[in-house]
């Protein structure tokens, strides 16, 4: 399964913070009291491009800054998720050993509250130096042995993750047979329950920036009617579309930075129902329009 960071103590958090000189700083509202977890909340975090230094700008913005304020509100909010997806792009450029730290140190509130964590990766992430960065989970048994991926199943449907790091750095993305023969088999055995499939590169027909075998996935999603919804991240764009088959495209915005300027950055709650997924926009800009936008997507027949 793709990698699952099991929730740690507070005790171990609050011991590992202070002993490293309070580098991890405490939001005041962390730990939000009373919070109970939702099981049909999940938080979805897409493009956060943490960098060793924590203090470095890309594109005029402190991508440790954005991650701390999504972080805080996340901890915030009156209930807990029942998991955090990262939809790649953990690491800032070509995903070294420092970025990777760094992550791991991001992470280490919301995993002392009890929140499970699901990361996949991207064309700037590098997947061995990415495992090496969490070696309790170096080990897991995946689909395929040498990808990301794998199966997450919850109470109103099954989050399919895939990973499309073709090379690092290189724009692009590429499942390739393997990821795609396991998703059919997969799929086939478990056809009763709602399956949204999360990938970082989005579905466009620009073998230069996106998945390159979209075709091909799209041949065994659009049949397999339990299918419905892509999401992914990549664009670093906030935008809900739908595929002519019914199935929902969801662009997830980024944490980090932007490319273009008036675009929110920030995350997505996603509540799940019987036939559909709500979806809420939290910017990080709490004054952008944007914020606060709502979206409820009915499944297909």
């Amino acid at each position: 399964m793709p990698i699952h960071l099991a929730p740690i103590s507070r005790r171990h958090f609050l011991s590992r913070t202070f002993t490293a000189g309070a580098a991890l700083t405490l939001a005041p509202q962390l730990f939000a009291a009373g919070r109970k977890t939702d099981p049909n909340y999940w938080a979805l975090f897409s493009d956060i491009h943490l960098a060793a230094d924590t203090s470095f700008k890309a594109r005029g913005v402190c991508m440790a800054d954005h991650f701390k304020a999504v972080a805080d509100e996340f901890l915030a909010m009156p209930k807990r998720p029942a998991g955090l997806f990262i939809n790649g792009d953990c690491a800032f450029d070509t995903g070294e050993k420092g970025d990777y730290a760094a992550v791991v140190n991001a992470l280490a509130p919301i995993r002392a509250d009890d929140v499970p964590i699901h990361l996949t990766l991207g064309n700037h992430d590098n997947r061995e130096r990415f495992w090496d960065a969490f070696e309790e989970e170096k080990a897991a048994r995946r689909p395929v042995e040498d990808r990301q991926m794998g199966l997450v199943q919850t109470p109103k449907a099954n989050w399919y993750i895939l990973d499309s790091l073709e090379k690092t750095k290189a724009v692009p993305g590429l499942l390739g047979e393997a990821q795609l023969n396991w998703l059919a088999q997969a799929l086939d055995a478990n056809s009763k329950k709602p399956a949204l499939v999360m990938i970082h590169h989005d579905p466009g027909k620009d073998a230069k920036s996106s998945l390159k075998d979209t075709e091909a996935l799209f041949e065994i999603i659009r049949p397999r009617k339990q299918v419905k919804a892509y999401i992914y991240g990549h664009t670093h764009t906030w935008k809900m579309e739908k595929d002519p088959s019914g199935i929902h495209l969801i662009n997830l915005p980024p944490v980090a930075y932007v490319f273009q300027p008036g675009w929110p950055s920030g995350w997505v709650q996603a509540h799940l129902e019987k036939n559909q997924i709500n979806l809420e926009l939290r910017c990080i800009d709490q004054k952008h329009p944007s914020h606060g936008e709502t979206a409820a997507l009915k499944w297909r027949a």
